[in-house]
């Protein structure tokens, strides 16, 4: 029980981590997803950019991260959506790192060709739609419907707080879909306001988890507690039952 409130308080802080690094980075990279031939072309703040790809790779490792130090738990709930959610994560990150690689593409463009303004406005492009992909798709899948699913039957967090990410779930897919289709732009006011459930929800996962741990009384909490004190051939703390 101890190990699994240790790991789930380190799920609930890289959650966190994702928050902390993800949004300023979207930010650092706007002078080049904003005009990138007048990146290219001008006096470009280069280290701005640079610490920008520093917190996408935070990000990356706290994506994974989470995926990883649930794993051991949710399995117990499920360990074939367990296995889709760290792999949702993953390919998650293929596209995060796809996009840094395209922005410090454009850096380079302005150091070795500032001529190059339509290679830089591809790139550009290129970013958007990994962003596009990653974020505004797959984490509907991962983050939204597998991980609100797990959380939901597994009763490791309250179970209101775990519907936010079965309703913002599928409102991701949906609005990226609708960005790859057209309908309606990137950060537009649709996409803006079908992101909400899902932000909320994953900010409310990481805090609860960071502060409170996971649920005590959730039931595959329970069994593995009394597995546990089985196998050691000793009583289980506390008043455990095995039903």
């Amino acid at each position: 029980m101890d190990e699994d409130q240790r790991n789930a308080r380190i799920f609930g802080v890289l959650f966190i981590i994702t928050f902390l690094t993800s949004i300023p980075a979207y930010a650092l990279f706007q002078p080049v997803l904003d005009d990138p031939a007048g990146y290219i072309a001008g006096g470009g703040e280069d280290n701005q950019i640079y610490v920008g790809v520093f917190l996408e790779l935070l990000l990356i490792i706290a994506n994974v991260g989470t995926a990883v130090v649930l794993y051991p738990i949710a399995r117990r709930q499920n360990e074939i959506l367990s296995l889709g959610y760290v792999t949702a994560r993953i390919i998650e990150c293929v596209f995060l790192a796809a996009g840094v690689i395209f922005v410090l593409g454009i850096v380079s463009l302005r150091h070795d060709d500032p001529d190059a303004s339509a290679l830089a406005v591809s790139l550009a492009a290129l970013k958007d739609w990994t962003f596009v992909f990653g974020p505004n798709f797959i984490v509907g899948w991962g983050n939204g419907l597998i991980l609100g699913y797990l959380m939901y039957r597994s009763g490791l967090v309250p179970r209101r707080m775990a519907m936010l990410g079965l309703i913002g779930g599928p409102l991701i897919i949906l609005s990226g879909t609708g960005v790859m289709f057209d309908w309606w732009d990137t950060g537009g006011t649709v996409q803006g306001l079908a992101t909400i459930p899902e932000f909320l929800w994953e900010l409310s996962l990481g805090i609860y988890a960071a502060v409170w741990g996971f649920r005590p009384d959730a039931p595959i909490l329970q069994r593995a507690h009394v597995e546990s004190a089985d196998r050691a051939g000793v009583p289980p703390r506390g008043n455990v039952s095995p039903a």
